[in-house]
């Protein structure tokens, strides 16, 4: 495990990373280009463009294919991550399945990790398997499985780090440096828990970085988005297939996304700062089994954290001792947190992964995938920290209490 220094974005990159200098008329703010269509002066114009010979680098002819307004936030992105490009999405799903269906093909093969997002690795093992490309799914952070694992027909390798919702970090230097012996093999990361304020994973010999624009891009959950960034080559392979799939994203969205991004980093290290705290506080509480926090020294994969990680990022993942009972007795009784979906805006949520991600599944399905009934998801917005502390100090002592 390298031991390098750490480069991550910082507020200042937030604010101004692919920003232009001027915008016209002399504007501060990214207009929206509320646009279907684009127009050509005359037909040598038009042809110059469809020789790729036109100045301007952001023209479109077709919404589909782009838009200013999104071409704006995919530089912004790129540059957070110091990635050569980048291409934006209607949702994170819609810039994974997009990522990999770029990448591979029948009889080709793909290795993701366990602890992973139930999405990801639904379309990985149902719906690319119905399209004869196979897969095998390695325990989370194991690179020996993983090296066991690789074939001569392995395409892809797909991770998260800090992974959902057990926030295992993977190493992701040693990730690269294995698949790269191996030739011919790609990595996609989601690195939507750990944003480009707490790392930066391209840097660590990644190949394509994806983000839910949904999660901490955004941060105010109300919006939908999803980016892939990475060298220039590969990333043209995603942006020609999203011409096809017609998964752009809109320009209203993207306005709303690259004006979160200002706050980033502001609003990272805050959820940072709580995070850790809510996790050490958890940690020492007798009505709690089990914290996950990647900060916490109890974690499995903290020293990777340590070693590549600014921060642990907003999501404080832990299991209640009494059950499922127990733990909703807790998520009823907090008062600042609300129950829903999504993560990495500015208002905490909370929610029981069993009952909400994973309600159709068995007590025994949910043992199958290492879901503990009794886990709870917490994800941290940017109230004050002791405002949420003792918030979960008055909740722990209500939740023992059996309902009446």
């Amino acid at each position: 495990m390298s031991s390098d220094k750490k480069t991550v974005a910082s507020s200042t990159d937030s604010v101004h990373a692919g920003v232009p200098k001027g915008r016209p008329h002399h504007a501060l703010a990214l207009s929206i280009e509320a646009t279907a269509t684009f127009t050509f002066a005359n037909t040598a114009e038009l042809e110059r463009y469809m020789r790729g010979e036109d100045p301007d680098p952001s023209r479109e002819e077709y919404g589909r294919y782009g838009n200013p307004t999104v071409c704006e936030l995919e530089r912004r992105v790129a540059d957070l991550e110091t990635a050569e490009a980048g291409v934006a999405f209607s949702s994170g799903m819609a810039a994974i399945a997009t990522a990999v269906l770029s990448l591979v093909k029948a009889g080709e093969h793909v290795v993701l990790f366990r602890d992973g997002y139930r999405r990801t690795r639904q379309l990985v093992t149902q719906t690319l398997a119905r399209f004869g490309v196979e897969h095998s799914i390695v325990a989370s952070g194991d690179l020996n499985a993983l090296s066991a694992a690789l074939k001569d027909n392995t395409r892809l390798v797909i991770a998260e780090s800090p992974t959902n919702p057990y926030l295992y970090c993977l190493d992701l230097r040693g990730l690269s440096a294995l698949v790269k012996a191996r030739g011919r093999i790609r990595t996609l990361v989601d690195a939507t828990f750990a944003t480009p304020i707490n790392c930066r994973p391209l840097e660590l010999g990644v190949d394509l970085v994806v983000h839910s624009a949904t999660k901490y891009l955004s941060g105010h959950n109300d919006v939908l988005g999803g980016v892939v960034v990475g060298p220039q080559h590969l990333i043209s392979l995603l942006r020609d297939a999203r011409g096809v799939f017609g998964s752009v994203l809109d320009p209203h969205a993207a306005f709303l996304i690259a004006r979160g991004i200002k706050t980033l980093g502001v609003r990272v290290r805050r959820q940072n700062e709580t995070a850790l705290a809510l996790a050490r506080m958890l940690e020492g509480a007798p009505e709690i089994e089990r914290v996950f926090y990647p900060m916490l020294e109890s974690h499995p994969s903290h020293a990777i954290a340590r070693a590549q990680m600014l921060g642990g990022g907003g999501v404080v993942s832990f299991i209640v001792r009494g059950g499922r009972a127990a733990a909703s007795r807790l998520v009823d009784a907090v008062k600042i947190p609300k129950i829903a979906a999504s993560l990495g805006g500015v208002e905490t949520l909370i929610e029981q992964p069993a009952i909400m991600s994973y309600s159709e599944l068995s007590e025994e399905q949910l043992s199958a995938i290492g879901i503990d009934p009794a886990l709870v998801r917490l994800a941290v917005g940017i109230e004050e920290t002791a405002d949420l502390l003792a918030d979960f100090e008055q909740a722990l002592k209500l939740s023992g209490r059996p309902r009446a």
